[in-house]
C-alpha cells in the first residue's frame, strides 16, 4: 500500500450551479477558477501518518476540465512536518499512483507547493474553509423534498472519484492569488461537498 486516505472535500468555483465541469462540458465563463480542500480525517502515505491535515488548492482551469493544463497553487496545513509535506507532494503530484495520479494528469503547472494556515469545518454538508489570505469559502447544500442532501453520482469528472458529491452553492467565495492572477469575490456560485476514500 502506498497511501490510504479518508476524509472530506469542499470545493467552490466561479461556475454557476451546477458546475459543467463535473459532466464534461465547458465551464460557464470559458474558464473555471476553483478552490478545493481535502481534509484527512485519517490517512497515511508510505507509512507516514497524515491524519488531521488538509491539502487545499487554488486553480485556474483554462477550458474544458478534461483537457487539462491546469495552473494551480497547492497549500498544506502549516503544522505539517517536512516528512509529511514530501509524502503529500508525492501523492498529489501523481508519483504514487492511484486516483490522485488520475487527477494529477490534468495538471499543467504547480506554481507553488507551500504550507499555510488552513481551517476546515464541515457539518452535514454545510461548511467553510479558509487558506491563509488566499481563500475564504463557504458552502450551503441543496436538499430534496425529504430534507436529504442533493447528490450527484456517476459524473464523467469528479474530484472524489467513486463517491457521491453533495451539490450546493457558496454564499461566499473569496480567492486572491496573485501568482495565478486571480482576484475573485463571488456569492451564490457552485459548491460541492463530499467524502473520499483514496487508496493506492
Amino acid at each position: 500500500m502506498t497511501y490510504k486516505l479518508e476524509g472530506r472535500l469542499l470545493e467552490v468555483c466561479t461556475c454557476k450551479v451546477l458546475c459543467p465541469c463535473w459532466i464534461g462540458e465547458d465551464p460557464d465563463g470559458k474558464t473555471c477558477e476553483a478552490s478545493l480542500a481535502y481534509h484527512f480525517d485519517k490517512g497515511e502515505i508510505d507509512g507516514i501518518d497524515v491524519s488531521g491535515l488538509t491539502v487545499a488548492g487554488s486553480t485556474h482551469i483554462p477550458g474544458n476540465v478534461l483537457d487539462g493544463n491546469w495552473r494551480l497553487s497547492v497549500f498544506v496545513s502549516e503544522e505539517a512536518t517536512d516528512e509529511q509535506m514530501e509524502a503529500i507532494r508525492g501523492a498529489f503530484t501523481g508519483e504514487k499512483g492511484g486516483p490522485l495520479a488520475d487527477l494529477a494528469q490534468l495538471h499543467g503547472e504547480i506554481v507553488e507547493f507551500e504550507r499555510a494556515r488552513i481551517t476546515f469545518d464541515v457539518t452535514e454538508g454545510k461548511g467553510r474553509y479558509k487558506v491563509g489570505d488566499v481563500v475564504d469559502a463557504e458552502i450551503e447544500p441543496y436538499r430534496g423534498a425529504t430534507g436529504e442532501l442533493t447528490t450527484l453520482n456517476e459524473s464523467v469528472f469528479s474530484t472524489i472519484p467513486g463517491s457521491p458529491a453533495f451539490v450546493g452553492k457558496a454564499p461566499k467565495f473569496r480567492m486572491n492569488n496573485p501568482k495565478l492572477g486571480l482576484d475573485i469575490n463571488l456569492s451564490g456560485h457552485n459548491a460541492i461537498q463530499g467524502s473520499f476514500a483514496f487508496e493506492a
